[in-house]
C-alpha cells in the first residue's frame, strides 16, 4: 500500500499473475495504483486518475484477459462503471449504473474478449460491451429485479450468478437460460446429531419443546449465494455457512447438478466446536491447476481443499483444512514474548490465546475461551503465561498439546499483565491498583497504589528492582519494588498514555499517547519530544542494545529511528497493517520485531542495519526443547500404546492365519486347477487323434472327388469345343449377310439426317434468340424482387428495435394494469396456452414451408439451365413457371404479413408470461407443503407397520398359550381315565362288601358268628386292600400303556399325513407369503377371536381349579372316612363319591364339548389366514428358548 492509506477496498490480479491492482483511501481521497509483482520488491507501475468523474473508491477491480485493461466500479446507489487502458494510462470509457439500493458490487470480464464487461448489485445484472469509445449495454433486464451477490464466468457467453435468496441463475448472451433454487445445508455431523437427538426426545416428553424451538430457528435461516467461481468442470458456490457445493455440468435438462458438498472443519479447540465450522465463506478461488482450492471466510481465516480427491471419494461430503493455521479473527489485544524459547503469546477479542513460534512461522498452541482475553504475558521459561480474561486472571501451563489452567486470581478485567525478567514475580492490574504477586506461591506481596485513570501499561526493569506503569491521566510513575513506593512521576494531564518502553539500563522511558509524540522521560521529566507529523502513535518498543526505536501509528505502520531521537523527519516507515498497531516488542536478541494490530495480523519483522546486513548478536542463543505434559495424559498415551501394540500383535496372528488361510486354499486351488487341466489335456489329446483320423479319412474322398471332376472336366470341354465351332460358322454367314444389309442403311440414314440436321439447325437459332430475350427478361424482375425484399427485412429491423424500444415503456404501464386483472386473467390464460401451442405450432409449419420455396426457387434456376437443351418443353414449362412465381410470391407477402400479426401475438403472449411464473411460484409452495404432508403419512405407514410386527408377535404367543392349554387338557383326559377306572374298581368293591354284608346280618342273632365274620369283614377288606389296589394298579398300568400306546400311534399317522399336506401345501405356503396385504384385514378378526379365546381360557383355567379341588377332596374323605368310621358311615361315602363323580362326568362333557369347537375354530384359521404366523411362531419359539 501507499502511505498514509486507510486501507485496502479492493485487488484484482491479472489473469498473467504479473500485476495487482489495489484501490484504497489515502489522505481522505481514493487510489487507484497498480503494482508490478514480477519485480522485487513490487513496483509501482501506473496510478489511475481522472477529473471528469467524482472521487470515490472503487468496490470491485478486475483485468482483461490480454492484461491491457482495467474495469473499476464504484459502490451503488450512485455507481459508476470505468474501463481504462491502465499502461498508458488513459480512461476509456465510463457509464453510470443506476441502482435501486445499496450493496454488494462486482465487475468482471468475459474470459476471452476485452470489450465485454458485466457488472452485478442489489437489484441489476448489466452485459456491457465497448466500442468506439463508448460502453453500451448489451442484454435487456426482465422480470423482477434481484440482489445479486456475485458472479462468474463460465465461458464465453454463460455467466453465472447467486442470489441473496439462495437462487442461481444462469445467463447465457444476456438471456435467462436455466435457474435453480439451493436449500440452506446442513453439516453432516449436525445431521447425526440430530437424528440421535430426535430418538432419544422421542422417548422423553420433556425435551420436546426445546427440540421444536431449535428446529424452528434452523428453519427461520434462509441460504445466500455469498461465493461463486468457475472452474473447468463447472462452478463452485457457498449456499450456507461453512459449506461449498460443487456443480457439474450435465446434459440433460437441468444444465448443472451438484456433485459434491466440501464443508469446513470443526475446531476442537474452540469454546463452541459446532459454530467455528459455520462461517460465511466470502471467496473461493482455484489455484491455475485447478488442483487446489482456497476459500475465505467471515473470520478472516483461510481453508484449502485439494481438488484431485473429488474424483477419488466416494462419500458426497468432504472437508476442508487449514491452509496453514487458523488465524485471528478479531482485535489482538495482547502480546508478548519469552527469553527459552523462540514463541511469542498473543491473545484477541475473539476469546483466544495463541502460541506462535517467530523462527518456523508456525503455530505451536491455540485454545478458545468463553470470555473475551485483554492481556496475556509469557514467562522467561515459556511454560507458563498469564492471561487476563473478563471475569478471572487465569494463570496457565503450556502444555504439550493443549493450555491446561493451573490458578485463578479474582481480578475482573484484568488490562495488563507482565512477568518480571525472573520470572518469580508477576504483576496484574485490578482497577486503579498494580498487584504484584508471587508466581512460586500465588501470594499477593504488594500493592501498588497511587494511579487515577485506567493503567494502560506496565514495564518491568532488566534486574526487577524497579518498575514503570502509565494510565490514562497522563501519568508515568516508577517504582521501587523492595519499597513498594514511588521513586518518581511525570505526570502530564493532557494526555492519554496508551503504551511505554523502558530502556535496558532503566533510566530512560519512552512514552507515546494522543497527543501525537514520542517522549523521552528520565529523571522525573521530559527530556524530549519527536513529533507524529499528523499521526497518533500507539505503541512504542526499545531495542535491548538500546540503538533503536520502533513505533507503531494509529494508520497501522511501523517507524524505525535511531536513538537519540531525532527532532526532525528523520525515520524509516513501513505499510503493514490495516488498524491500529496496539502492541510491539523486541527479542531478547535484537533480530525480531514483532507487531500486532486491531486487523487481527500480526507481523514478524527482521531488522536489518543500514547496510543490509543482520544484525549480530554477541552471544547465539540455544533455546530450550522441554514441554509440559500432564501424568494423566501420559498415561492415557502410555495405555493407548500398549492396547495398540496388542491390537498390532492381533492384526499380526489374524494377518499371519488368514495367510495360511489363503495359502492352503490356492494350494488346494492350484490342485484342482492342475487335475483339471492334465483331464483336459488327455481329452484335447484324443480329440486331436479322432481328427486325425477324420482328416486323413476326408483328404482320401476329396482326392478321389477331384480325380472324378477332372475326367468329366475334359469331356465337357471336348463337347464344348466341337459345338463352338459348328457355331462359329454358322454365325461367320449371317455376319457377312448383315454386312451388306448395313451398308446399304447407312448410305440412306446419312441423306436424311443431313436433311434434318439442316433444318433443326435452323429452328435452334430462332428459338434461342427468343429464349435468351425471355431469360433476360426475368432475371431483371428478379433483381428487382430481391431489392423490394432487401428494402422490406430493412424496415422489418428498424420496426423491430421501435418495438423492442417501446416494449420497455409497455411492459411498465402493463405491470401495474395486470396485476389488478390477475383473477380475470386465469381463466384466458389457459385459453391463451392452447392457442400458443397451435401458434408456435403454425410458426413451425410457416418456417418450414419458407424454407421449402427457397429450396424450390433454387431448383428451378438449375432447371432453366438444363432447359436450354431441351427446346420443346420449355415452352409449356416457362408458362407454368410464370404462374407459379407469381402465386409464390402472392402467398409470401401474405404469410409475412401472417408472421408479422404472429410477432405481435407473441410480445403480448411475452407480457402474460411474467403473471404465469408467479403462478408457478404459488404452485410450488403448495408443492411444497404436500411433500410435508406425504412425509408424515410415511411416518403413520412405519407405525403402522411396527403395530402389524406386533399383532404378529402377540398371535404367536397366543397360539402358544392354546397348545400348551391342550396339552393340560390332554393331562385332564388321562387323569379323568384313572378316575373311571378308580371308580369302577370301587363300584365292585362296594357291591362284594354288601354281598358280604348281607351274609353277616344274618348271623345278628348269634354275637359269636357275628364278630367272626366282621374280623373277616375287616382282614378281608381293611387289611388287604393295599394289596387289591396293587394288584389293581397293574392291571391300570397295563391298560393305560396300551391306550397310550393306541394314542400314540394314531398321532404317528396323523402327522404323516400333515408332513404330507405340508409338502402338498408348500407352493400355496410362497403364494401366501406374497400376500401380505391381505393379512392386515384378517389381523382385524384375530383381535376379535383373540378376545374370545382370553375369555375361553379364562373359563377353561377356573373349570380346571375347581376339578382339581374336588379331585382333592374325592382322594382324601373317602380313605379317611374308611380308616377312621364304620362301616355304615362308608354307606354315605359310597354316595358323596357317586354324586361327584356324576358332576365330574357332566363337567368333562362340558369341557370336551368346547375343546371340539375350539379345534374346529383352529383348524379353520390355518387355511384362511395362510402359513405367515407359523414363522412368527418358530422365531417366537426360538427367542424363548434363548
Amino acid at each position: 500500500g501507499t502511505e498514509k492509506s486507510r486501507g485496502v477496498q479492493a485487488l484484482a490480479v491479472s489473469p498473467n499473475r504479473r500485476y495487482l491492482a489495489v484501490s484504497e483511501t489515502v489522505a481522505e481521497q481514493p487510489s487507484l495504483t497498480v503494482y508490478e509483482l514480477s519485480s522485487v520488491p513490487a513496483r509501482r507501475r501506473r496510478t489511475l486518475t481522472s477529473a471528469e468523474l467524482p472521487a470515490r473508491e472503487a468496490v470491485s477491480l478486475a483485468f482483461s484477459p490480454d492484461c491491457r485493461y482495467l474495469a473499476a466500479a464504484t459502490a451503488p446507489p450512485e455507481g459508476h462503471l470505468t474501463y481504462w487502458l491502465w499502461e498508458k494510462p488513459r480512461l476509456m470509457a465510463a457509464v453510470r449504473v443506476q441502482a435501486p439500493g445499496s450493496g454488494i458490487c462486482q465487475v468482471s470480464f468475459s474470459p476471452q474478449d476485452n470489450a465485454q464487461v458485466c457488472i452485478t448489485g442489489n437489484g441489476f445484472f448489466k452485459l456491457f460491451k465497448y466500442s468506439e469509445g463508448t460502453l453500451k449495454q448489451v442484454n435487456l433486464q426482465k422480470g423482477e429485479p434481484q440482489n445479486y451477490l456475485c458472479h462468474a464466468w463460465l465461458s464465453e457467453e454463460e455467466v453465472i450468478c447467486g442470489t441473496d435468496t439462495g437462487k442461481l441463475i444462469l445467463f447465457e448472451t444476456g438471456e435467462l437460460h436455466w435457474e435453480t433454487s439451493v436449500e440452506y445445508k446442513k453439516p453432516p455431523r449436525e445431521l447425526e446429531e440430530d437424528a440421535t437427538i430426535e430418538e432419544y426426545e422421542s422417548s422423553s416428553d420433556v425435551s420436546c419443546g426445546l427440540a421444536s424451538e431449535d428446529n424452528g430457528s434452523q428453519q427461520d435461516s434462509l441460504p445466500q449465494i455469498s461465493a461463486v467461481a468457475a472452474y473447468s468442470k463447472g462452478f463452485a458456490c457457498s449456499s450456507s455457512p461453512g459449506v461449498v457445493l460443487l456443480f457439474e455440468k450435465t446434459k440433460g435438462k437441468e444444465v448443472y447438478k451438484e456433485s459434491q458438498e466440501i464443508w469446513l472443519p470443526r475446531d476442537l479447540f474452540s469454546s463452541e466446536p459446532k459454530q467455528s465450522g459455520r462461517q460465511d465463506i466470502i471467496c473461493i478461488c482455484f489455484s491455475p491447476s485447478e488442483e487446489t482450492m482456497v476459500v475465505n471466510t467471515n473470520k478472516n481465516q483461510l481453508y484449502m481443499f485439494t481438488m484431485l480427491s473429488t474424483d477419488l471419494m466416494k462419500e458426497k461430503a468432504a472437508y476442508f483444512a487449514y491452509l496453514n493455521f487458523p488465524l485471528h479473527s478479531a482485535s489482538i489485544t495482547g502480546l508478548d514474548i519469552c527469553i527459552w524459547k523462540p514463541i511469542l503469546a498473543t491473545c484477541s477479542l475473539d476469546r483466544s490465546v495463541r502460541i506462535w513460534n517467530y523462527k518456523t512461522n508456525t503455530l505451536e498452541l491455540y485454545k478458545e475461551y468463553r470470555e473475551e482475553a485483554y492481556t496475556v504475558s509469557l514467562h522467561p521459561t515459556g511454560l507458563f503465561c498469564l492471561v487476563g480474561f473478563s471475569d478471572k486472571l487465569r494463570f496457565i501451563s503450556l502444555l504439550y498439546e493443549d493450555m491446561h489452567v493451573f490458578k485463578e486470581f479474582a481480578v475482573r478485567k484484568c488490562r495488563e499483565c507482565s512477568f518480571s525478567n525472573g520470572g518469580h514475580l508477576f504483576a496484574a492490574v485490578n482497577g486503579n491498583v498494580i498487584q504484584i504477586y508471587s508466581s512460586i506461591t500465588f501470594e499477593n506481596i504488594n500493592n501498588l497504589k497511587g494511579h487515577s485513570g485506567k493503567i494502560h501499561a506496565v514495564k518491568w526493569s532488566a534486574d526487577d528492582t524497579k518498575f514503570v506503569s502509565c494510565d490514562t491521566h497522563g501519568a508515568v510513575y516508577e517504582w521501587n519494588l523492595l519499597t513498594g513506593k514511588r521513586e518518581s512521576e511525570c505526570v502530564l494531564k493532557s494526555c492519554i498514555y496508551s503504551s511505554i518502553a523502558l530502556s535496558s539500563d532503566a533510566k530512560v522511558i519512552f512514552a507515546v499517547g494522543s497527543d501525537q509524540t514520542l517522549k523521552e522521560i528520565s529523571e522525573s521529566s521530559i527530556q524530549h519530544e519527536v513529533p507524529a507529523f499528523g499521526v497518533v502513535y500507539t505503541a512504542v518498543a526499545v531495542s535491548h542494545s538500546g540503538h533503536m526505536v520502533f513505533v507503531g501509528t494509529s494508520l497501522g505502520t511501523i517507524r524505525a529511528m535511531k536513538y537519540p531521537l531525532p527532532l526532525t523527519k528523520d525515520f524509516n516507515e513501513y505499510q503493514a497493517h490495516a488498524g491500529a498497531v496496539t502492541k510491539m516488542s523486541v527479542t531478547n536478541d535484537d533480530l525480531f520485531l514483532l507487531t500486532a494490530s486491531e486487523d487481527g495480523s500480526i507481523f514478524i519483522w527482521k531488522v536489518y542495519d543500514k547496510g543490509g546486513g543482520i544484525l549480530k548478536w554477541e552471544k547465539e542463543v540455544e533455546y530450550a526443547e522441554e514441554v509440559l505434559i500432564m501424568r494423566s495424559d501420559i498415561e492415557e498415551k502410555s495405555q493407548a500404546m500398549l492396547d495398540l501394540q496388542i491390537r498390532v500383535k492381533e492384526l499380526q496372528t489374524e494377518n499371519d492365519y488368514q495367510l495360511r488361510l489363503k495359502d492352503m486354499y490356492c494350494d488346494e486351488k492350484i490342485k484342482e486347477l492342475e487335475e483339471n487341466f492334465t483331464q483336459e489335456i488327455g481329452s484335447l489329446k484324443t480329440e486331436h487323434q479322432i481328427l486325425q483320423a477324420e482328416k486323413e479319412k476326408q483328404e482320401l474322398q476329396h482326392q478321389f472327388q477331384l480325380s472324378e471332376l477332372m475326367n468329366k472336366q475334359a469331356r465337357e470341354v471336348q463337347q464344348l469345343e466341337s459345338d463352338s465351332n459348328q457355331k462359329l460358322l454358322m454365325e461367320n454367314e449371317k455376319y457377312q449377310e448383315l454386312q451388306v444389309k448395313s451398308q446399304r442403311m447407312q448410305e440412306e440414314y446419312e441423306k436424311q439426317l443431313h436433311n434434318l440436321e439442316e433444318s433443326k439447325s435452323r429452328a435452334v437459332k430462332e428459338l434461342t434468340e427468343y429464349y435468351e430475350e425471355k431469360l433476360n427478361e426475368k432475371s431483371v424482375l428478379l433483381e428487382e424482387a430481391k431489392e423490394d425484399m432487401r428494402q422490406q427485412l430493412q424496415t422489418h429491423e428498424e420496426i423491430k428495435k421501435q418495438i423492442e424500444e417501446d416494449e420497455d415503456q409497455e411492459i411498465l404501464e402493463i405491470k401495474i394494469k395486470y396485476e389488478r386483472q390477475l383473477l380475470e386473467e386465469k381463466e384466458s390464460n389457459l385459453q391463451l396456452k392452447g392457442e400458443t401451442g397451435v401458434m408456435n405450432k403454425r410458426l413451425n409449419s410457416l418456417q418450414k414451408e419458407l424454407k421449402e420455396r427457397n429450396r424450390d426457387i433454387e431448383e428451378m434456376r438449375l432447371e432453366q439451365q438444363k432447359l436450354q437443351g431441351i427446346i420443346k418443353s420449355l415452352e409449356k414449362d416457362m408458362l407454368a413457371l410464370k404462374t407459379e412465381i407469381q402465386e409464390r410470391a402472392d402467398t409470401i407477402q401474405d404469410k409475412e404479413k401472417h408472421i408479422y400479426d404472429l410477432k405481435k401475438k407473441n410480445q403480448e403472449l411475452e407480457k402474460f408470461k411474467f403473471v404465469l411464473d408467479y403462478r408457478v411460484e404459488e404452485f410450488k409452495k403448495q408443492i411444497e407443503s404436500r411433500e410435508n404432508d406425504i412425509k408424515t403419512m410415511k411416518e403413520q405407514i412405519c407405525e403402522m407397520e411396527g403395530e402389524l410386527e406386533r399383532f404378529h408377535k402377540e398371535s404367536t404367543q397366543l397360539k402358544l398359550n392354546i397348545t400348551q392349554l391342550q396339552q393340560k387338557l390332554k393331562a385332564t383326559d388321562r387323569e379323568m381315565h384313572r378316575e373311571r377306572q378308580k371308580k369302577q374298581n370301587m363300584e365292585a368293591l362296594i357291591k362284594r362288601f354288601k354281598t358280604d354284608l348281607q351274609n353277616c346280618v344274618g348271623f345278628i342273632q348269634d354275637s359269636k358268628k357275628m364278630k367272626d365274620r366282621i374280623r373277616e369283614l375287616y382282614t378281608k377288606y381293611v387289611q388287604q386292600s393295599d394289596t387289591v389296589e396293587t394288584e389293581a394298579l397293574d392291571t391300570d398300568l397295563q391298560q393305560e400303556y396300551m391306550r397310550q400306546r393306541e394314542y400314540l400311534e394314531r398321532n404317528l399317522a396323523a402327522l404323516k399325513k400333515k408332513v404330507k399336506d405340508q409338502e402338498v401345501h408348500q407352493a400355496a405356503y410362497m403364494r401366501i407369503v406374497q400376500e401380505n396385504v391381505s393379512l392386515i384385514k384378517e389381523i382385524n378378526d384375530l383381535r376379535q377371536e383373540l378376545k374370545v379365546a382370553h375369555t375361553q381360557v379364562h373359563d377353561l383355567r377356573s373349570t380346571l381349579r375347581l376339578t382339581k379341588k374336588k379331585q382333592a377332596i374325592q382322594d382324601t374323605a373317602p380313605s379317611s372316612e374308611l380308616l377312621s368310621s364304620p362301616a355304615v358311615l362308608r354307606l354315605n361315602a359310597e354316595k358323596e363319591s357317586e354324586k361327584i363323580i356324576e358332576m365330574q362326568q357332566l363337567e368333562i362333557q362340558y369341557l370336551r364339548d368346547q375343546i371340539q369347537e375350539k379345534g374346529q375354530v383352529l383348524a379353520v384359521q390355518p387355511l384362511s389366514g395362510g402359513n405367515l404366523p407359523k414363522l412368527n411362531l418358530e422365531r417366537s419359539h426360538k427367542t424363548q428358548q434363548q
